[in-house]
């Protein structure tokens, strides 16, 4: 059945003329403001679909939230952003508050109360207008664009996001929803008291973490370790119909309790409200993921090269393409990682009289600049490749002999996390099945400190 079938949405013309009125009544006042005709739209907007909430919270507003989250039984299904009556929405489309709204809100509505302008996936879809005002603020109503406006929220009400079906639309989106976070994290900080619980975290990581963090760091530290906790952790469930935040702090693997912890602590029950609204938007953009076919896109059958890398690449491209340039962040190819690797195994077994070359038990696997564990990844795979007919028990061989022996080092947190995702999706599907209190030997690190 066509899902706009589904979903009624009760438009009549008195709706909308008592909203018209009561514009009408505070322009005439004079002293009208932008915030002065919110609770009529939120009236009109909540009128038009049963258990329709129209969420208008001053303290989000202020951090830079639009204006209203419209949500059914807790679930998003779009914004408004309200500008005054007397405001240029031309004007106000180019502006950098609504640049960053059209870059990672996907149903969105931009309104000076009368015209209403909305986008889809960053794009205009339809725009209509009510009527216009006179210079005694009496509204000449326009029966014609009455009936646009009219469709045109039907329409927007009814849209659903299409879930996502591949890692790449998966990455951009995500990019797109951790920049915003990011600017959120920045506002908050900036906007709240020194006692406050972002200053507090901020502080703890100084202290404990990074001794040069700078706020900006720290809101950057913060989006990516809620992106990618989330992600590691919905990894972990093939269906997404119950996934929550909540849920990602149980579901993000033991084998990293760095993220697990950190993850915990900055995005669990405790989470500022003021940024929390948008992280719960991506958990449920994750949810409604196809992950089944994503992770297949992970696997080391699909023959095609890196495909975790791939997905890390688009999601930093999209997210920060200024600091991958500044911290040299470039992946080696496969096929040049995979020669260096053989040509190392070869040199161990012909120089070094390690028979087994990397298995060899006498062999320690370091790499101090880990990325996104690309080495590390060929590295085992070769293991396997020349243990798997002699190995009794690979269970067995990888607890005793391998995670002991391969270990990597990471600056940033983004490459860390994936790295740490992309050895536990291979060693999985080799066929090892990971102890509750193991963790893979890859760490966060400061040069002299790992975590």
């Amino acid at each position: 059945m066509n899902e706009k079938r589904k979903i009624h949405i009760k438009v009549d013309s008195k709706q909308f003329e008592s909203y018209i009125s009561k514009i009408e009544k505070s322009l005439r006042t004079g002293m009208a403001t932008e915030q002065t005709h919110r609770p009529a739209l939120k009236t009109l907007i909540e009128s038009l679909q049963t258990g329709l909430e129209a969420i208008n919270e001053p303290k989000r507003v202020a951090c830079g939230a639009p204006d209203f989250i419209l949500t059914i039984s807790s679930r998003t299904i779009g914004y408004i952003e309200a500008k005054d009556v007397v405001e240029d929405l031309d004007k106000i489309e180019k502006s950098e508050q609504m640049e960053r709204y059209l870059g990672s809100l996907p149903n969105l509505i931009l309104t000076d109360y009368l015209e209403f302008k909305w986008y889809t996936d960053g794009k205009i879809r339809a725009t209509g207008r009510l009527g216009k005002t006179d210079t005694s603020g009496k509204i000449k109503t326009d029966l014609n664009g009455l009936k646009i406006v009219q469709q045109l929220l039907s329409d927007f009400l009814i849209r659903r996001v299409p879930s996502v079906g591949t890692a790449k639309e998966l990455a951009i989106r995500m990019a797109r929803l951790g920049q915003m976070i990011r600017d959120l994290i920045i506002k908050a900080f900036e906007t709240e008291p020194e006692k406050g619980t972002l200053h507090s975290q901020f502080q703890a990581f100084k202290d404990t973490l990074i001794p040069d963090l700078t706020p900006e760091k720290f809101a950057d530290m913060y989006a990516q370790t809620i992106a990618y906790g989330l992600f590691a952790a919905r990894t972990m469930t093939t269906s997404g119909k119950n996934f929550t935040r909540k849920d990602a702090v149980y579901l993000i693997p033991k084998t990293n309790p760095f993220l697990r912890n950190l993850f915990n602590e900055i995005a669990g029950a405790n989470l500022d409200d003021r940024i929390a609204w948008l992280v719960d938007d991506l958990a449920q953009l994750l949810a409604d993921a196809n992950m089944t076919e994503i992770l297949k896109d992970f696997g080391i059958r699909t023959k095609r090269e890196d495909p975790v890398v791939h997905f890390y690449e688009t999601f930093f491209t999209q997210y920060d393409k200024e600091t991958r340039k500044m911290r040299g962040e470039y992946y080696t190819p496969e096929p040049v990682v995979s020669y260096i690797v053989r040509s190392v195994g070869w040199l161990l077994r012909k120089n070094f009289n390690c028979a087994q070359g990397f298995a060899d038990s006498k062999i320690l696997t370091l790499d101090p600049a880990v990325g996104t564990g690309t080495f590390l990844y060929s590295v085992i795979k070769l293991i396997y490749e020349s243990l798997k007919d002699q190995i009794g028990t690979w269970n067995d061989y990888v607890e005793k002999y391998l995670l002991p022996r391969i270990f990597g080092f990471e600056l940033m947190l983004a490459p860390y996390a994936i790295c740490h995702l992309k050895l536990e999706l291979l060693l999985k599907e080799l066929g090892y099945q990971f102890k509750t209190d193991q963790r893979l030997g890859v760490y966060l690190t400061t040069v002299t400190e790992k975590r």
